[in-house]
């Protein structure tokens, strides 16, 4: 890790039930998730900002105004937006050092198998 990775992940370093190596596992780490929803988009923007090195989201839908008083990685600016870009926005945003993968579909089938 560098200067600046310990310094934004100094708080989990310093917990003894992850340190170091445990950051260092987060980083390695690849995470699927599907829909940016009302569960995927509070779960992204924990993860990116936990420094997860890689996230897929995977997403067929829009952002609608409905949407944005629960699901919390959307803005107004994001309505009509696929959501799985405005999750890459918000994702980016918070840390630009995580890879994020979006996949404008519905995961199922063939494609859900493949992702997992």
């Amino acid at each position: 890790m560098n200067d600046d990775q310990l310094l934004r992940y100094s708080r989990h370093i310093l917990l003894p039930e992850i340190g170091v190596e445990g950051q260092e596992s987060f980083q390695k780490g690849d995470v699927l998730i599907i829909g940016a929803g009302g569960l995927g988009s509070p779960a992204a923007l924990f993860l990116a900002s936990s420094g997860v090195g890689s996230i897929t989201i995977c997403d067929e839908d829009t952002v609608d105004l409905t949407n944005l008083q629960r699901q919390i990685i959307h803005t107004t600016d994001s309505i009509g937006s696929l959501k799985v870009e405005s999750a890459q926005r918000s994702m980016e945003a918070i840390n630009p050092n995580v890879q994020i993968k979006t996949i404008n579909r519905r995961a199922e089938g063939q494609l859900l198998k493949n992702l997992v």
